[in-house]
């Protein structure tokens, strides 16, 4: 997992970049708030922050609360780390958009617990938006499955009446035929769609789709 450490001290950075790289992350870092805001940004961008409330240019605080005007599925995850550790300090700092405060001197055990707990904040919600996602495609396509299944019916019903009125020995029979049994084969699919209540998905390419021939009504 890719996260931001953005703090001014050159060394307190150096010793967070070690501690973290070590313990398997990815360290993007940042020496000044501007700089933290701008690798924030993106597609790729971390999505868990450890940020130094005070910075030159732009304060950590002021990163959070930007970072909590946008409206996304996966907000960031901020973990504030900094000197200040008055009462009033922290309650603003948890206003501002802060998922988690802690002071230095800080204890590196505790660190990587809180680490740890924003990692499966962050997972967990990536999974109920990915859950959502999958829910919304699957309404839209029982949607269109409803409104499919009157043609396809029609189309299975009209070839039916070309087969009763054809010998089988007819040259477009067998074609016919065949027309008719894929007919038949969407029609089960698309009912099969609009009953699902239970489905399992499958990877495909970089993503997931629905399995449903393991779906269940």
């Amino acid at each position: 997992m890719k996260i931001l450490v953005a703090e001014d001290n050159s060394a307190s950075r150096r010793i967070l970049e070690v501690i973290l790289t070590k313990w398997g992350y990815n360290v993007v870092s940042a020496s000044d708030g501007n700089e933290a805001w701008e690798k924030l940004q993106g597609p790729d961008a971390p999505k868990l922050a450890i940020l130094d409330r005070i910075m030159p240019g732009m304060e950590g605080i002021d990163v959070c609360r930007k970072l909590r005007q946008i409206e996304t599925t996966y907000p960031t995850y901020v973990i504030f780390l900094t000197a200040r550790d008055n009462r009033n300090d922290i309650i603003e700092g948890l206003d501002a958009g802060g998922d988690d405060y802690i002071t230095k001197p800080f204890d590196r055990s505790e660190l990587g617990a809180r680490i740890k707990a924003g990692r499966r904040i962050i997972e967990m919600q990536k999974s109920i938006a990915e859950k959502e996602k999958l829910q919304g495609v699957l309404e839209m396509a029982g949607a269109v499955c409803h409104e499919l299944n009157q043609p396809l019916m029609g189309a299975s019903g009209h070839s039916e009446l070309l087969l009763l009125n054809l010998s089988e020995d007819n040259p477009m029979y067998a074609k016919i035929k065949k027309v008719k049994e894929q007919i038949d084969i969407m029609g089960e699919i698309t009912k099969k769609l609009m009953t699902i209540t239970k489905y399992e998905t499958k990877d495909y390419l970089e993503d997931k789709i629905i399995d449903i021939y393991k779906a269940s009504t």
